[in-house]
């Protein structure tokens, strides 16, 4: 929550590291409430494509921002000074083979996460909508 605030608060010019690397913000709506939910993810992009890695550490659940995107993947990225609407989607198979090496390039402990949990951490692309 700190993390989002000084990102948001400061219109994308402070906050934009986490752990050391870059991150962005991802708006999205509680599957249970309806509410609007945001959460900071390490900066996984490529061509206008964004991935949010659900890791949460290599924990044995997912992460909540994970569930919501599912249930609603219409959402609002916010990448330093930029705001970028997108939907999210699941990948598998060989398309998640490759986000998963770009995202092992922003963040190697992704590996170290998959080897601490069974189940297999999902990888979610944030694609423009138009």
């Amino acid at each position: 929550a700190k993390q989002v605030d000084e990102y948001e608060s400061s219109g994308g010019t402070s906050g934009l590291l986490l752990m050391g690397k870059p991150c962005v913000v991802v708006t999205m709506r509680g599957r249970r409430t309806g509410k609007v939910r945001k959460a900071a993810v390490m900066r996984v992009e490529h061509d206008g494509t964004y991935a949010a890695v659900a890791s949460k550490g290599g924990d044995p659940r997912h992460p909540g921002w994970y569930h919501n995107l599912l249930a609603d993947p219409d959402v609002t990225l916010q990448d330093g000074t930029e705001h970028h609407e997108l939907r999210a989607r699941e990948v598998t198979g060989d398309e998640k083979a490759s986000w998963w090496d770009r995202a092992l390039e922003v963040w190697p402990h992704y590996d170290e996460y998959q080897q601490k949990t069974d189940r297999p951490i999902p990888v979610v692309l944030l694609e423009p909508t138009s």
